[in-house]
């Protein structure tokens, strides 16, 4: 079936002909994906949907199209590389890969490739439905030359923790679209885990991801997250905490080699926001409390004197030089051109009479 239990597809108009829905899928794997060169056994009935779904630290698509052949190949690489690793359940049909000197044919199973290498894959026998995450290369906290050796290869889904990944992929495919952004975020955060797991087992070393290497991937997590919610007032390290599944103490212990404790890079980075928005034209008609309560800022009077603290003046004195200095300017420019023009003399332009 097309459609519906795809859930919220981005599907092209079903009147077009088959031709122009072939082309409308090329594109948009281009442009969503990355640069593939794709072929089909017949564009007439061509059909085929993709979805995205943003989930923070890592994407989950999907992907159901009639029969289709892919190939990237270093020119296309060079082209664009988003350097994501793309882990993919094929959840119908069967298709056969190509990459890094491995080749498999999957039906029912997951498979890891890499945008930063050529690759090939081929879908020709009936319609392929496929669920891919894709995690960026820094977020995954493996040995990337180890990783290297799971590309292109089946990988069972059947039991264990390649099961639990697969039935969650699948359950964040069909309910992740009706989950609010924080939800998306966090569910993002378990799947990039479970598929360390599942990748880990794969090497034969369920602990395989270093501790220092996860403490970071956790950190950056982190900061994304703080990033993400500095308009909230409540935005704490007992609240990061919380989201994040760890204790305020293992919190303050990432921060531990960090230039400034958490609390102080929250307060900070409210406060750079804040400092940009007062000095743009665009906002100058918003009063600074609203801009203050922007970015999580409860209390005018505590706004105002955090930003004198780090800046040195008070909001208003920072908005008042800043909006001063590009109106002088623009008096200085109309000044000087109209001194040009009085001083230039008439001009005349194509289709202008240049007699008296």
């Amino acid at each position: 079936m097309w459609g519906d239990h795809m859930g919220s597809l981005v599907l092209p108009d079903a009147d077009a002909a088959g031709d122009d829905r072939f082309d409308w899928f090329c594109e948009t794997v281009y442009r969503d994906f990355m640069p593939v060169m794709l072929s089909t056994p017949s564009t007439a009935d061509f059909r085929a949907g993709v979805r995205e779904l943003d989930l923070g630290v890592v994407r989950l698509s999907s992907v159901a199209c009639s029969p289709v052949v892919s190939r990237r190949t270093p020119t296309h690489v060079r082209r664009a590389d988003p350097e994501y690793l793309q882990l993919g359940l094929i959840s119908h049909g069967e298709v056969r890969v190509t990459q890094h000197g491995n080749d498999s044919v999957i039906a029912g199973g997951l498979v890891l490739t890499d945008t930063s290498r050529p690759s090939e894959g081929a879908c020709t026998d009936g319609r392929i439905e496929t669920v891919v995450l894709h995690i960026p290369r820094q977020a995954l906290a493996l040995s990337p030359d180890r990783v290297d050796g799971l590309l292109a290869r089946s990988l069972s889904a059947d039991a264990g923790s390649g099961a639990i990944l697969a039935d969650f992929l699948m359950t964040l495919h069909a309910q992740g679209p009706r989950c609010r952004p924080e939800e998306r975020r966090a569910m993002g955060t378990v799947a990039l885990d479970l598929a360390t797991a599942f990748l880990a087992r794969r090497l034969g070393d369920p602990g395989a991801a270093p501790g220092e290497a996860r403490a970071q991937e956790t950190l950056q997590r982190i900061y994304r997250f703080v990033e993400s919610n500095l308009g909230d007032p409540g935005l704490t390290p007992g609240t990061i905490a919380d989201r994040h599944s760890m204790s305020v103490r293992g919190v303050h212990r990432l921060f531990d080699d960090e230039p400034r404790t958490v609390a102080a890079h929250i307060r900070q980075s409210r406060l750079e926001h804040a400092h940009a928005d007062l000095a743009s034209g665009e906002l100058s008609a918003q009063p600074v409390h609203v801009i203050a309560a922007r970015w999580g800022f409860s209390s005018a009077t505590g706004f105002s004197r955090a930003f004198r603290a780090a800046y040195g003046i008070t909001p208003v004195e920072h908005r008042a030089s800043s909006l001063v200095a590009p109106r002088h300017a623009v008096d200085r420019n109309t000044a000087r051109s109209a001194h040009q023009s009085a001083s230039a003399g008439p001009r005349f332009f194509a289709g202008d009479s240049a007699t008296a």
